[in-house]
Parts: structure tokens; sequence; C-alpha cells
């Protein structure tokens, strides 16, 4: 059997730099596609010489001939493909997030296809489905209505469409996974980083604000890199798609395990502002059918070591709070 490689894309965000941080442990060999810019993340998580053993190759997914040539470089077996705008961004310039969530999605399907690789992971979102009201009280199944509200819920939406039309015409399975809130150590933009800063500012002793309320499902960034690499690991006939649950909490419980974890903080971390537009809850029971036991981290103690690893990077001055903070 020839040896396993990983193609990530958009390893420069958040769960991409946890993704290529457990290859990286685990001695195997991977290559960061992605257009560029600050590797901060990477440096977060990483240390020196897990990064020398990493490849990166510049290259824009939009780009359907710099793809081909970044997969052909790579010598990747396996791909996880997860480079994409945010919301914010994708509001700003929706023709742009169309063209990287979208046309980008489509590239790495098709390069995979003509490179005979027949399986590939994919990011979707919780952004594919409506607000709470839209639907009954529970717990949400992967195959719920979907109404999303977003330009990114609804390039989201189009990437499982093309999932499914690439296994049916061609033969190229897939997996999936839909996020809801991810939080830890490289979150730093996006609608749902503010519990995520307010861990930045609690290490670092100052006041932070979320600019919302209510609950939701709260993913630990580790835990979710591993659920990726598992599914990757994890070849299955079809496109499935499906929910990630992680923590469901109101977001009293989070200030409260912040609080926790950094004591000096109580009273300086506030929220408040309309619940997210999503579901409060989603059913990952056919995550677990699928791939059997998933990774999960408790959130307290996601929360302490995400607060403890600030502390440590901003004592070493591997970490601005400011860039976090704003």
């Amino acid at each position: 059997m020839s040896e396993e490689r990983f193609l990530v894309t958009g390893a420069l965000g958040c769960i991409g730099a946890w993704v290529v941080r457990n290859l990286a442990r685990e001695g195997v060999p991977t290559t960061i596609f992605d257009l560029g810019g600050s590797a901060h993340r990477l440096r977060l998580v990483l240390d020196d010489a897990e990064l020398e053993r990493v490849q990166i190759i510049k290259g824009d997914i939009t780009d359907m001939a710099a793809v081909e040539a970044g997969l052909a470089e790579s010598g990747a077996t396996r791909i996880i493909h997860l480079a994409a705008l945010q919301v914010p961004f994708c509001k700003a310039d929706p023709s742009l997030g169309a063209r990287v969530n979208v046309v980008g999605t489509v590239n790495l399907f098709e390069a995979a296809k003509r490179a005979g690789i027949g399986h590939l992971v994919y990011a979707s979102s919780v952004a594919v489905y409506g607000r709470s009201e839209d639907y009954g009280e529970g717990s949400l199944g992967d195959d719920a209505a979907q109404s999303p509200r977003t330009h990114y819920g609804v390039y989201k939406q189009a990437n499982e469409g093309t999932a499914r039309v690439y296994w049916l015409d061609e033969g190229v399975s897939s997996i999936g996974l839909r996020p809801y809130t991810i939080y830890g150590p490289g979150r730093d933009q996006g609608l749902t980083s503010g519990p995520t800063r307010a861990m930045v500012a609690a290490a670092a002793g100052r006041p932070y604000h979320i600019p919302f309320s209510g609950r939701q499902g709260l993913q630990y960034a580790d835990d979710t890199a591993r659920l990726f690499i598992q599914a990757a690991r994890t070849p299955r006939a079809g496109a499935p798609v499906f929910n990630l649950r992680g923590s469901v909490v109101a977001m009293g419980e989070i200030v409260a395990a912040i609080e926790a974890a950094a004591p000096a903080a109580r009273g300086q971390i506030t929220f408040a502002g309309p619940p997210l537009p999503f579901p409060e809850e989603l059913d990952d029971a056919g995550l677990r059918a699928a791939l059997g036991e998933v990774p999960f981290t408790p959130l307290v103690e996601g929360v302490a070591q995400s607060v403890e690893r600030f502390r440590q990077a901003i004592a070493a001055g591997r970490m601005d709070p400011a860039g976090y903070l704003g």
C-alpha cells in the first residue's frame, strides 16, 4: 500500500491549522494549499520542528490549473478541503465569496477526479439551515430542511449539491461535515469567534463583550480537526453530510467556563445581543453511526486548555492579544 499523504486546503485557517498539527504529530506527510497570508495560526498550534515538516504550496483555489498542479506536487492520497471565506467576508463581497467557496470546491472535486482520488472530506456548515424558529423543538437531524439566510450558507448548500453530483456522475465519494461554533486557539475571525476572543481577553487580563447570546453548539478546534482526519480515513459510498454537535450550551455557561479557567476575569466577560441565526441544537447520530466514536472534549476542559495556551503564547511573545481583540 502506498504511503498516506494529505493535502489540506485552507490550512492557514483555524481548523486547518489543527488538522496540520495532528498530522504532523503523527508523522504523516502533509501539504498545505493556501493562497497565502499570515501563518500565525499555524505558529500558535505547531512548534517549529512540526512546522518544518509541512510542505506549503501557495495557490489560489479558484484557479483550476493551480489546484491540479498543487495536488500533483503534493502526491496526496487523501484530501481535506477547508478553503473558504467566512460569513462577514461573503457578505462584503458576494462575488468573491462565490468564487472561493463554490467554484473553489468544484475545482477541488474536479482535480480529485482527474487525479484518481476517489474520496475527499470538506467543510459544510450549520449555516445551511434556517433560524431556530423555522423548526420544531429538539435537535436537528442531518436531513432537516435547509433554508440558509446568508450568502455563506447558500454557498455551503451549493457545495453539498456539488458533492452529491460528483458521486452520482463520477463516483467520487465524499463526507461533508457541518460545524457550528468552533472555539480554541486559531479562531480569530468570523461571526462565531466571540467566545474564543473572550478566552484570549481572559488570558490577557482584559475585558471583552461577546455581541450575541443564546444557546448553541460549540466544537473544540482540536476535536473538529481530528474528526476531519477520521472522516478522510473512512471512505464510504455516496456523499453524506453530517452535523457536528459538541457541547450544546447557553452563553452564560460559556462565560462561566472562561471564568473558571481565569478567575481574575470574573465580571470582565459580558454578552448581549440576539442569538445566532441558526438552530440551537444539532443531532450528530448520523455522524456517530458512520464513523463510530468521535473526538469530544468537554467544554470546561477545552476552554481551560485554550486559555492556558493563550497565556503561554502571550507570555512567550508569540501572540499579540490585540490581533484577536481588535
